[in-house]
């Protein structure tokens, strides 16, 4: 019996019902249009959401073409005036940069200026509910600090927000982040480790994992030091008996490989480099970070502007396509999505 044509109507359905998710280009002066052309080119987006680029139609433009990719770039005003289609990249540009500011490989504060307000138009687009997720390609922090609206970034903010990397098995949040590690022991307490616990499981569950079970790294070298027995231990008990499934403090050393084995979904690291230094030696190719307390999922790379290679088409999409990818399956509370 040959199979029925698929009907129009419930494609567009089907189509409606994945998430809208908010791609801001990155700073157009590097290689973030590029690698999101090519991320859009590969076909496979659209299988688990609906992209909506931010940004400039020019460097869109520009990244196509320098990448020989068959793609058309298509300006709309609203993410609700999306098609769809797979061979036109759709692209919402406010008007926010002048295509002559763009240096191609340099630093420039105009487009620093213009990542801002794209950040900023899809961090309103996403909390009125008409984006499920955002992504961002790599920015320039330089071009936004001469600029002045380097603040305009997501920051984190221990006790408000936190830095969440994945690759695979392997997912590690970050108690702290860019903080001087002669600083980090003052901020350790229990108060923060309970309420980082409570905050980072229910975002887990949001995403949905059911039931996340969550490593604490120790401080100290076999998690035995006064930060860890005064305050990380207390910590993690005043969590457990508001019903997160945490476990620690573990040895830092022998934590992160329980998570590659699957015993926890998520391990908490207490500063920058005990975090990324384990993901980076594991797990470097194609990890994402998301930041945790937007009240929608937010997805970056881990690899910056790439000046040296602009426009030469050589830059890898690896990690921006899987950012997107992610950023869909969250938004959509079907967990971490299988990447290759």
């Amino acid at each position: 019996m040959r199979a029925s044509p698929p009907n129009p109507q419930t494609a567009r359905r089907k189509s409606s019902a994945r998430p809208t998710i908010g791609i801001v280009i990155g700073d157009p002066c590097g290689v973030g249009p590029e690698v999101v052309a090519k991320a859009w080119a590969q076909g496979d987006l659209h299988a688990c959401c609906r992209p909506l680029l931010i940004g400039s139609a020019h460097a869109m433009r520009t990244a196509v073409a320098q990448s020989g990719l068959g793609l058309k770039v298509r300006g709309i005003d609203a993410p609700e005036r999306l098609t769809g289609r797979r061979d036109v990249i759709e692209i919402l540009d406010s008007g926010a940069l002048d295509p002559a500011d763009i240096t191609p490989g340099a630093d420039s504060a105009a487009c620093g200026r213009a990542s801002a307000t794209w950040l900023d138009e899809a961090d309103a687009l996403a909390r009125s509910g008409r984006l499920q997720a955002t992504v961002m390609a790599p920015i320039s922090s330089v071009a936004m600090k001469s600029a002045g609206v380097l603040d305009r970034v997501v920051q984190i903010k221990p006790g408000r927000s936190y830095l969440l990397l994945a690759s695979g098995a392997l997912r590690i949040a970050h108690l702290t982040d860019h903080v001087p590690l002669r600083e980090v022991s003052q901020l350790i307490t229990a108060r923060l480790i309970a309420s980082s616990l409570r905050q980072l499981d229910a975002a887990l569950r949001q995403w949905g994992i059911a039931a996340p079970r969550i490593g604490v790294a120790g401080f100290n070298p076999h998690a035995a030091g006064p930060e860890d027995e005064e305050q990380i231990a207390p910590g993690v008990k005043r969590a457990r008996a508001s019903g997160v499934d945490a476990t620690g403090p573990i040895s830092p050393d022998t934590v992160f490989r329980q998570c590659v084995e699957g015993r926890f979904d998520l391990v908490l690291a207490m500063y920058h480099d005990q975090g990324h230094i384990a993901i980076k030696t594991a797990a470097f190719a194609g990890n994402v970070a998301i930041v945790v307390g937007p009240p929608y999922p937010h997805v970056t790379v881990a690899h910056g502007t790439a000046y040296d290679i602009v426009g030469r088409g050589i830059a890898d999409h690896t990690m921006i396509r899987n950012a997107i990818l992610t950023a869909g399956s969250l938004a959509e509370g079907r967990a971490f999505p299988q990447l290759h």
